[in-house]
């Protein structure tokens, strides 16, 4: 909560910041590994934040501190390194070797962060921080950053408010925060994760489009979203997404594409011959996966809230059976889910091999559904598993 980080803040540095931003979390809809296959995505911002305070310092040094972290993490900005001992810091880090590299002019500070993100869950707390830490230095060094790179910089109000960003500044500081995590964190990550947290809208669901770099807009399905936590590992930067990415690109060589948004599925029948086996699975879960999401966005402007859950449904089998990023835990999340009658869709959401389920509930049975979440799958596993109910929110400011 944002009282949290600025009584965080005031302890560790004895002063009240000068600024505060938030970033949303973000819930991966339909689309599951189709973003960095220039694919298409439907996703929401969701009430779960990144909360960073901060306030400037004039010897060059960064000072972080977070709610989750007992230590605290002190770097100066010329000499910016990861480091293994805080690997929850090189998010941030990664985002301010980004914008030195866009020669963006700015002074050293001290932030404060908290978090009412699950880490591991599979909402993208990750991206959340960068978008946060990416904002935050707007504030205390205004810029303006375009496709091509920097802007006059915006003037502040007779208040000393910024303006808010433009659609184009959002899609700019979404590629330089998935350029963090790629090059810093080494996390192969497509850009789906940050033009959430920057792009979303209250009650609306986006629509990205990971080739054209642009986000339309849906009303959000009349029925409630529920994240179910397997409560087991999410760690991306192991090698499991890096080996997703590569039998992606390597189908789409043989295929003759760049990438695999351009490859229709009976191409990826017809030429099963050309492909090992991992590459024929990869491509067919995500040119599955993408026609799923066009098929669903029609759904989703007629109201067919049964066939848009039918297709939450589908995603889920093809991670599991063609992608392989699926878990025990999280077919058992699955399978509960559809059970109850109030469940119109579920799948796992995200990067997969542990993280969290999303389901599509009918309003009226909402509290039934969630006890018997709770009930089934610490029955099953032993796991006390709290779902979350998330609203959908609008973008990081």
């Amino acid at each position: 909560m944002p009282a949290d980080v600025q009584a965080l803040f005031k302890k560790h540095f004895g002063q009240a910041p000068t600024h505060l931003v938030q970033a949303p979390g973000r819930l991966e809809v339909l689309g599951n590994h189709t973003d960095y296959n220039h694919g298409l995505v439907l996703s929401v911002a969701v009430d779960k934040y990144i909360f960073l305070a901060a306030s400037p310092r004039t010897d060059g040094k960064v000072a972080l501190v977070s709610s989750a972290f007992a230590r605290p993490e002190l770097f100066s900005l010329s000499d910016i390194r990861p480091d293994p001992a805080a690997a929850w810091a090189n998010y941030v880090k990664g985002v301010l070797v980004q914008l030195q590299k866009r020669r963006v002019n700015f002074s050293g500070f001290n932030a404060a962060i908290h978090s009412t993100l699950p880490m591991g869950a599979g909402l993208s707390s990750s991206a959340a921080l960068e978008v946060a830490t990416a904002l935050a230095v707007r504030r205390l060094s205004p810029f303006t950053l375009t496709a091509t790179g920097l802007g006059p910089p915006p003037r502040p109000d007779p208040r000393g408010q910024l303006p808010p960003l433009t659609p184009a500044e959002r899609m700019a500081l979404a590629q330089l925060c998935r350029a963090a995590e790629n090059e810093f964190v080494g996390v192969p990550c497509g850009i789906l994760d940050q033009v959430s947290s920057l792009c979303g809208k209250p009650a609306q669901v986006m629509e990205i489009d990971c080739a054209a770099l642009t986000v339309g807009y849906a009303p959000v399905p009349g029925a409630v979203l529920v994240v179910c936590p397997s409560l087991t590992q999410h760690a991306l930067a192991g090698g499991e997404y890096k080996e997703l990415r590569e039998q992606c690109a390597a189908a789409a060589r043989q295929l003759g594409a760049k990438f695999l948004r351009t490859v229709e599925l009976k191409q990826v029948q017809a030429n099963k011959a050309r492909l090992t086996q991992r590459e024929f699975e990869c491509a067919h879960h995500v040119v599955g996966e993408i026609a799923r999401v066009v098929a669903a966005e029609r759904a989703l402007r007629a109201g067919d809230l049964e066939q848009f859950g039918q297709y939450l449904f589908q995603s889920h089998e093809s991670s599991r059976d063609f992608l392989r990023n699926s878990t025990p835990e999280l077919d058992l999340l699955v399978r509960l889910a559809r059970h109850h009658p109030a469940c119109l869709g579920a799948r796992l959401t995200g990067g997969g091999f542990g993280g969290a389920t999303i389901n599509l509930v009918q309003h009226h049975a909402v509290a039934g559904f969630m006890a018997h979440m709770m009930a089934q799958y610490e029955k099953s596993t032993g796991l006390k598993m709290t779902p979350l109910v998330c609203q959908v929110v609008g973008g990081a400011n």
